[in-house]
């Protein structure tokens, strides 16, 4: 019978790579001219970011009444897919950020992808408020400036909140990515022979020289940054909760909400993060750098988190019966039990009962078991933001009111659509920027300790 020895570390990265493979290696997808696999990739994210412009076209020139919203259902998918999106953005600072401060050196490896998908993430999940105030070449008018019409916003709305904590989380996380690109932008610049990408590589280093002056400068602007985005992990998907949390509405005045959204973003953006990386290593043969103890580290992740999440679920059906509110109560039955009860089923097996899997080792180092569970994480929390959003709406307290919500195909393809945005944008960035920061492997190879021999 094997036995492991769980007192020894795995290595980082594996095989011992020089520096220079890792050069080699990193620059490979950008340096080869575009495979067939990667056009054919483009082609199918680049088609359904098409059916989602169109369906986008289609519903402002002939109104929102394209979509399935209704009374009471005044809030539907384009709220359920931002709240979706901001979700997915959350790995990528808390792998960057939080992994960052605690020196966990098995994100060097994730840290630059799931950065870039934050940043792909966020701009995705922007689309959807505009859209859905139905009048978007007003959007201006979130913003607290000064106008012509001495409008001013109104500061005790959560929507505004949503404004200051996206937009600062995108500023934050972009400055960031970008910071952390630098080094590595300058890495390029001295190894390429094109003159185009020589000009560009050489603009975007800044002038780095791989002094160590800069590489002090560097580290603690780097670590300053990682100080700024940890709370924005906290408090971007806190301040989306308070959408729902400070309504009156039974099912989502709940004080549960701020720790359960944030726990979910966590859940559901450490899926997506996986589910590509998957992908991303086998193509371009980056196995021993994203190893499978690295994945299997982002699965004991998600198993907490989807823990987390069902703790959450089961608490908000006991709160619902010990306020002894007749309201509450009939809210989460009807939600387990009522119209929608195919939807919440649906929640729960793929948000609680598929991650139970990843308590078998085995399990949690097979490449097809963590993608599976990878994918029916993500249609979980789809749907989770689903369940919240419409039973809540279409069971308001007018009986006389009720009704069932319905999308058509125009929803159905703005959700195609930013699926398609968001892996156009990853596609775009494997070609053209390094997937993995360069100067952090480096950093934890063998031949970079102070005591190898």
């Amino acid at each position: 019978m094997k036995t492991y020895d769980y007192t020894i570390e795995p290595d980082v990265i594996e095989k011992n790579p020089t520096l220079s493979e890792i050069n080699d290696v990193v620059a490979a997808p950008m340096e080869a001219p575009p495979s067939n696999g990667w056009k054919v990739a483009l082609g199918i994210s680049f088609t359904m970011l098409i059916i989602g412009a169109l369906s986008l076209g289609y519903s402002l020139y002939y109104g929102l009444g394209a979509w399935g919203n209704n009374q009471p259902v005044g809030w539907a998918f384009p709220i359920v897919n931002f709240v979706f999106w901001v979700g997915i953005g959350h790995a990528g600072t808390l792998i960057s950020a939080i992994l960052f401060l605690f020196r966990q050196k098995w994100r060097t490896g994730i840290a630059r992808f799931a950065e870039a998908m934050t940043i792909f993430a966020v701009m995705t999940a922007g689309i959807f408020p505009l859209i859905h105030t139905g009048r978007p070449w007003l959007a201006g008018y979130l913003f607290p400036l000064p106008n012509q019409h001495g409008l001013w916003v109104n500061f005790n709305s959560p929507l505004l909140w949503d404004v200051f904590a996206v937009s600062t989380y995108f500023t934050v996380s972009l400055v960031f990515w970008y910071v952390g690109l630098i080094p590595d932008f300058a890495m390029l610049r001295d190894r390429t022979k094109k003159k185009i990408n020589k000009f560009f590589y050489s603009l975007f280093s800044l002038g780095w020289r791989h002094s160590n002056r800069h590489w002090n400068h560097y580290e603690m602007l780097y670590l300053v940054l990682a100080g700024f985005a940890t709370p924005l992990v906290l408090s971007v998907h806190t301040i989306v909760s308070f959408d729902f949390a400070v309504s009156i509405l039974p099912g989502w005045h709940a004080t549960i909400f701020p720790p359960y959204f944030v726990a979910g973003a966590v859940f559901s953006g450490f899926a997506m993060v996986q589910n590509v990386l998957i992908v991303l290593r086998k193509l371009f043969k980056m196995e021993h750098i994203i190893t499978i103890d690295t994945l299997e580290k982002m699965n004991k992740v998600l198993l907490a988190t989807g823990m987390m999440v069902g703790y959450a679920y089961g608490m908000e059906f006991f709160i619902a019966w010990y306020s002894g509110n007749p309201l509450e109560s009939f809210v989460f039955i009807n939600r387990a039990f009522g119209n929608y009860a195919w939807a919440y089923w649906i929640m729960v097996t793929c948000n609680v009962v598929f991650p139970q899997l990843f308590w078998v080792r085995k399990l949690r180092r097979n490449l097809v078991v963590m993608f599976i569970v990878g994918v029916f994480v993500n249609i979980g929390m789809w749907f989770e933001r689903f369940v919240i959003t419409v039973t809540s709406l279409s069971r308001d307290f007018l009986p006389s009111s009720w009704d069932y919500y319905k999308p058509t195909l125009f929803d159905f393809g703005i959700l195609i659509g930013s699926f398609g945005l968001f892996f156009t944008l990853v596609i775009l960035f494997i070609k053209f920027a390094p997937v993995v920061s360069i100067s952090e492997v480096k950093g934890v190879l063998k031949s970079s300790q102070p005591h190898h021999h």
